[in-house]
């Protein structure tokens, strides 16, 4: 089952790779979407593909890159709407 996820990261998550690891995790998965740094400081991902799939990079971005820090994971399920091609740093 397809599905959508706009998941906000809290922590030690800018300036460590976190973007990029988030990419290459979701392109490994087959999801598309998109990651991207706030202005506060979080990291924020939309994400679009099978829903394990979405749960598992869910697991990785609690786990984040060697230099990271996580704090918190948030996720909000959207309505799937098939709207990107792969997954890209905004």
């Amino acid at each position: 089952m397809n599905a959508r996820a706009r998941i906000l990261i809290s922590g030690r998550v800018q300036g460590v790779f976190y973007r990029d690891n988030t990419r290459r995790w979701a392109s490994s998965m087959g999801l598309s979407g998109w990651v991207r740094n706030l202005p506060d400081g979080r990291v924020e991902a939309l994400v679009e593909g099978e829903k394990e799939k979405i749960q598992s990079l869910e697991r990785k971005l609690r786990e984040g890159p060697p230099l990271s820090r996580v704090e918190s994971v948030h996720t909000e399920w959207e309505e799937y709407l098939g709207e990107f091609l792969d997954f890209r740093i905004i």
